[in-house]
């Protein structure tokens, strides 16, 4: 007769500690996908030089693109650990200058890796570094920054200069194709 009551006050032990361990397992995985820590935010194209400018994925598309719209196509060498082409980045995402140019009259590409083109390395291959091709497929090879020992580099306090050199390439499709 004192093993019935035993036997009840076990099972309910037994229940309670299951229904536990059931709630204890779910917790973990609604806190991860909750947490900011793990959201992860998908890589895109951009790589931080600006989320609203259409970029491509390949120098060979966007010559393609270029010859197809018209427009100037703009290449930005750069690397992810870079502290000048960070520095540069975050210049270039906030002039919106910048930003409005490269969305409406420029065909967009980042590399962080060196294109097999040699005449995208006139002066070598450093970073970062910009250069413009007509839609001709022509490196404008006349179209620099201001530094004698690498031409083709910009600093943040360069903006002004980049966002005249993109005047300019924009205008030179006007006069010369």
């Amino acid at each position: 007769m004192h093993s019935f009551p035993l036997l009840c006050s076990f099972l309910l032990c037994n229940g309670l500690m299951v229904a536990a361990q059931r709630k204890v397992q779910e917790l973990p995985d609604e806190e991860e996908e909750e947490s900011p820590a793990q959201i992860r935010t998908p890589q895109t194209l951009s790589r931080g030089w600006g989320d609203d400018i259409e970029w491509v994925q390949t120098y060979e598309e966007g010559l393609a693109r270029s010859r197809q719209s018209k427009k100037p196509l703009m290449v930005i060498h750069h690397l992810e650990e870079c502290p000048y082409s960070q520095a540069l980045k975050k210049a270039f995402a906030s002039s919106t200058e910048i930003q409005r140019m490269a969305q409406e009259d420029f065909i967009m590409l980042n590399l962080v890796h060196s294109s097999s083109d040699d005449n995208m390395a006139p002066d070598g291959h450093y970073v970062p570094r910009i250069l413009f091709v007509d839609p001709s497929m022509t490196v404008r090879a006349d179209i620099t920054g201001k530094y004698g020992n690498r031409m083709y580099t910009y600093e943040p306090q360069d903006i002004s200069t980049l966002i005249e050199n993109m005047r300019q390439a924009k205008s030179l499709l006007h006069t010369e194709l």
